[in-house]
């Protein structure tokens, strides 16, 4: 799925949460953790599964990007507030 990600967001390394685990396409988990703005992100996706269910996230999380797009999908604005935070 990461991969697939990469690809529709014509990025060169991606990370994709599923429930409470991060999946990488074309990172080192080393390299990941490193990167802390990027850590903050994708922590903000597991907290907004916990908040808002496995499949409840999914399905507002697609149907958000259905009506805003990707990058103005709430939950892709608050991750990245995450991660400065």
């Amino acid at each position: 799925m990461a991969r697939i990600a990469a690809w529709k967001l014509n990025a060169s390394s991606v990370a994709i949460v599923f429930g409470s685990t991060i999946h990488l396409w074309n990172s080192s988990k080393e390299d990941f953790l490193k990167n802390e703005r990027w850590l903050k992100h994708e922590l903000c996706h597991i907290r907004q599964y916990k908040q808002h269910g496995y499949v409840g996230f999914i399905v507002k999380y697609l149907w958000e990007s259905l009506k805003k797009g990707y990058h103005n999908n709430k939950f892709e604005v608050e991750a990245r507030k995450a991660e400065v935070e």
